[in-house]
């Protein structure tokens, strides 16, 4: 059994066919009887032949059953339409709430759009100080280094599937990060799998 923890994604859309259902289920409809089709014939001439290898091929790519579990219990894609009035209804919202924090804090200029460098930046930002980085002079670094494993991880995911739809600069920049928050986890993990040095023997007097 996979360790991973599951989530629920909860439908929030109002469902409106409650009335349809109910009336589709009081009067059903009969499927039309037709009758079997007779077997075709084989037809003479050169027929075609499935390659066992090809066959092979097509298993390997079809979609693994992990991948498919990630199906279950979520809720029917929205419509276009419906993206689009939430995304709407989003914007207005996020509007009102930059407006009152413009409203506290006038000197507050507006926030700038949200790009995939910062994506970037979050997900390394969070992998460095789960690795105990920012932490102040005098205390003892806090490390969560599964979780800074966990972090790495979705950053290289997010490279493998944004391979070929990045500029130039959003590739550099991400294959950097990645290499500098691997580099940062290898190092800790040496430090850490380190034996530990005994203290030298006290001087004799």
């Amino acid at each position: 059994m996979s360790d991973t923890p599951k989530f629920e994604v909860i439908d929030r859309r109002k469902i409106k066919a409650e009335e349809e259902k109910e009336s589709a289920h009081s009067a059903p409809v009969e499927p039309a009887q037709t009758a079997p089709a007779p077997p075709a014939e084989p037809a003479p001439g050169p027929r075609l032949v499935v390659n066992e290898a090809r066959h092979e091929e097509t298993k390997e790519t079809a979609p693994a059953a992990e991948e498919l579990g990630l199906l279950d219990g979520m809720p029917p894609p929205p419509t276009a339409e419906e993206s689009h009035e939430q995304k709407a209804a989003y914007d207005a919202s996020a509007q009102r709430l930059e407006d009152l924090v413009r409203a506290q804090n006038p000197a507050a200029g507006p926030q700038p759009p949200m790009g995939f460098d910062h994506l970037v930046q979050q997900f390394y930002v969070t992998a460095m100080l789960q690795m105990g980085a920012g932490t102040q002079d005098g205390q003892r670094p806090r490390v969560d280094i599964m979780g800074a494993r966990a972090t790495i991880d979705l950053l290289g995911v997010l490279a493998e599937k944004t391979k070929g739809n990045l500029t130039p600069a959003e590739d550099r920049m991400l294959q950097t990060v990645l290499f500098e928050a691997r580099m940062a986890f290898m190092e800790l993990t040496s430090m850490m799998s380190a034996p530990a040095v005994p203290p030298p023997p006290p001087a004799k007097k």
